[in-house]
């Protein structure tokens, strides 16, 4: 059977193309009811499918971006990824998303795929170490945002959270629940990522406001892999903090299982304070405090601005960096006083 053309439709609706051709791009503003009407019913009758390709060479855009998130366990990346298909859906653009675990080479592959397949502009969670591809990116002027982390050639338009904000209210929150040997864990510096540079800064900072020591083997940046011997170790230590800060979601599932494993009570042995909200905070007993992202809005943001750049309406774009602030969620992980109580 003959597949139905967009002429068959506007013959079977008694409209010309262009009117078939503005009613699929949604531009109704000069279309009547009774015309949109009857080209929604010729479009059913024929089963007319547009074709897509043939509509991007004509139009020089595919209405499509890719997104490439660094690690796609992180709560935070799957939230982010939601809201920027959200966006995107709602302005008649699609998305396809890609994973790199961390590693700039499958970054690499990736951008040159998206490239390749015509994708209008990237969103871009970047590994920190495709330092030229991402200037020759730049360069071009090509539509691109990078999402929770800085350009690391100081470029191009991010969206991240203020990160030494975040860490600065949980290790404030800890002090005021009389906890002041505080602790931190995080993921590996190898990368020299923002959002864990940022936070350990956050940490020694409000520590420093407040006249604490900060000891530097109370600070773990290592493996997940190697994370449950490293916390371990610390905990055996001489003198081991009686708090802890998980710098992120994944660190903070690491903490529990270990600490599940060796029987360590929350709070009654240690506090703990995690950044990034996780789905069972409040499942989990004790609750978990922690520090949220505001996921969705920062997800909004970065679509919004890159469809901004794709349809060359950025001009007027103030800033270069959107940061955006965090919110801690007190709950019972994080109690000091029962600490205090049992003399621990």
């Amino acid at each position: 059977m003959k597949k139905a053309s967009i002429a068959d439709v506007a013959k079977a609706a008694n409209v010309s193309k262009s009117t078939v051709s503005q009613y699929l791009n949604k531009r109704f503003n000069y279309m009547g009811e009774n015309t949109k009407n009857r080209i929604k019913a010729a479009i059913e009758e024929l089963n007319y499918q547009p074709n897509y390709i043939a509509r991007s060479l004509k139009q020089k855009k595919t209405s499509t971006i890719g997104v490439i998130v660094a690690n796609i366990l992180h709560t935070f990346s799957t939230q982010i990824i939601r809201s920027i298909e959200d966006y995107c859906q709602s302005n008649q653009f699609h998305v396809i998303v890609c994973n790199a675990d961390d590693d700039p080479e499958k970054e690499k592959n990736y951008i040159d795929m998206l490239r390749a397949k015509q994708v209008d502009g990237l969103i871009i969670f970047p590994t920190g170490e495709n330092l030229n591809l991402y200037q020759e990116l730049i360069n071009e002027n090509y539509p691109l945002v990078f999402m929770d982390r800085l350009s690391p050639n100081g470029e191009g338009c991010s969206v991240l959270l203020d990160n030494e904000k975040a860490s600065s209210l949980a290790v404030q929150h800890l002090i005021d629940e009389g906890i002041h040997e505080i602790g931190m864990v995080t993921t590996s510096y190898n990368q020299h990522l923002t959002p864990r540079f940022e936070r350990v800064e956050g940490y020694r900072k409000v520590m420093a406001e407040n006249g604490l020591i900060v000891q530097d083997d109370w600070i773990i940046h290592t493996e997940i892999s190697e994370m449950k011997a490293a916390i371990k170790h610390l905990l055996q230590s001489s003198h081991p903090p009686k708090g802890i800060l998980a710098g992120n979601d994944l660190t903070l599932m690491e903490i529990l299982k270990f600490f599940k494993e060796e029987n360590v009570k929350i709070p009654d042995d240690i506090a703990l304070v995690g950044i990034d909200e996780v789905p069972f905070a409040l499942a989990f007993h004790p609750t978990i405090t922690t520090v949220a992202q505001p996921t969705f809005e920062m997800g909004t943001k970065a679509a919004s601005l890159l469809l901004q750049k794709i349809n060359k309406t950025d001009a007027e774009l103030e800033q270069s960096v959107y940061r955006f602030e965090p919110k801690l969620l007190i709950r019972e992980s994080s109690s000091g006083h029962i600490q205090e109580k049992r003399g621990i």
